[in-house]
């Protein structure tokens, strides 16, 4: 590299959690940061006025796509990358192809440096698909003619990080359950030390082959759990160790589900540690990385446990309303005696068939919208459910007015169900 105070710098995967870290910080130190997205309308407004480059790691997978990208670059880093297949975003494609065409086109192009945002983990003893990608690029990049620096991240913490909305969402459980009491090992690191981390390899004369941006110890996972929690200005919790057995069976049944496809290397990965030393990064940064007791600034501990509260209080509150939906329904199907069911009915106006198909009807459709509520389901299918509860109560409000005084209020208890629609209306995008 050279000694000029501003370079110009592509970040490929700019707008994701990392890539748009390193891309601000970047531009705050004055160099010409050229954005490398999928979307770069998204990137314009972020970054206005600022030249952002369409790509496509599914499908820039040769050197010639790149290189005319290249054009005046003095530096690369490249931040893309995915935690799930999804259509033609395959980890072979996007950790593996497409890097390594990258790569090329940065010798074509004579490229200054290099910086690869690699995983911890990414070594000789890989396992999982997501490991074993990011590997074969790093192992390609560094058997290249460029000046490059690997750089495998532990655990990063970041407020806006899904991982770390998942970590304190656990640490801010009254009980939390983890996968053998929580005894991996993590070394977790604040992405602020990340980013500067990288913005020193962009701009250094010389740097290291590999770097373990790791935190300053290592500690187990119930110890990070537990100082996440005393950060959030909560008393101590109790830890219920699970079985490995059953994390790993319910993983399996996750990785059938679309959003959690992630879930049995997560858990891999966890068991097998994620550790290293944290003298390289400390050498290149100047000082320690922060310490994980210090992720939390005081004035962010109140939204962030309300942030993390509300990622499981919500999908609790969905459940419970999708079992009143089932109760009612299978209620309605016979285990209420249909006799009395049908005797309501009659007040209600409909009598014989036409009141045996209403209580059917009424019954499947409960049942129905029960079991759309056992997933996070569209704001249409909320309203829905508002809509059918304020049906039933306008007809027996007409009918059996009595109900609204019953000891067991069954009507009044609509109400809140009523309001519960409402919120996860409101905050379904949390879910």
């Amino acid at each position: 590299m050279t000694n000029r105070t501003s370079l110009r710098v592509m970040v490929t995967g700019a707008t994701g959690l990392i890539g748009a870290a390193i891309t601000d910080a970047l531009i705050r130190r004055g160099h010409d940061v050229v954005p490398a997205v999928r979307e770069p309308v998204r990137a314009a407004r972020r970054w206005p006025g600022r030249r952002a480059v369409a790509v496509d790691f599914a499908t820039d997978v040769h050197a010639a796509d790149w290189i005319p990208r290249l054009v005046g670059c003095d530096a690369v880093v490249n931040a893309a990358g995915i935690f799930r297949e999804h259509g033609g975003s395959t980890f072979h494609a996007v950790h593996e192809a497409a890097p390594k065409a990258l790569f090329e086109a940065c010798m074509a192009s004579r490229v200054g440096r290099v910086v690869q945002i690699s995983a911890l983990g990414a070594d000789a003893r890989a396992e999982s698909a997501f490991h074993l990608s990011k590997r074969a690029a790093d192992q390609a990049l560094l058997s290249m003619p460029l000046d490059a620096c690997v750089v495998r991240p532990s655990l990063v913490f970041s407020p806006d990080g899904a991982s770390t909305r998942s970590f304190l969402a656990l640490a801010s459980l009254p009980w939390m359950p983890l996968p053998g009491g929580g005894e991996q090992r993590v070394q977790p690191l604040h992405l602020d030390d990340l980013v500067e981390a990288v913005v020193a390899l962009v701009e250094a004369q010389r740097v290291p082959r590999t770097l373990d941006a790791v935190g300053p110890a290592a500690m187990s996972l119930r110890g990070y759990l537990s100082t996440l929690r005393a950060q959030l200005e909560l008393p101590p919790s109790r830890v219920v160790g699970l079985p490995i057995g059953w994390m790993q069976a319910g993983a399996r049944l996750l990785q059938r589900g679309r959003r959690q496809g992630f879930a049995t290397d997560a858990l891999r990965m966890l068991a097998r540690g994620n550790i290293g030393s944290a003298a390289a990064i400390t050498d290149v940064l100047g000082h320690p990385p922060r310490d994980a007791a210090h992720f939390i600034a005081p004035g962010q501990a109140q939204p962030l446990l309300m942030q993390a509260r509300l990622r499981w209080l919500l999908p609790v509150l969905r459940l419970s309303i999708a079992v009143v939906w089932l109760g009612s329904g299978l209620v309605s199907m016979g285990l209420y005696p249909i006799a009395d069911s049908l005797a309501m009915l009659e007040r209600v106006g409909l009598e014989s068939v036409l009141a045996r198909g209403a209580l059917y009807t009424a019954a499947a459709l409960d049942l129905a919208l029960g079991l759309s509520m056992l997933r996070p389901p569209p704001r249409w299918l909320l309203k829905l459910q508002a809509a059918v509860i304020i049906g039933y109560t306008a007809i027996l409000t007409v009918a059996l007015p009595e109900f609204w005084l019953h000891p067991f209020a069954p009507l009044l208890k609509n109400l809140p169900i009523l309001a519960g629609l409402w919120i996860l209306h409101e905050f379904r995008e949390r879910e």
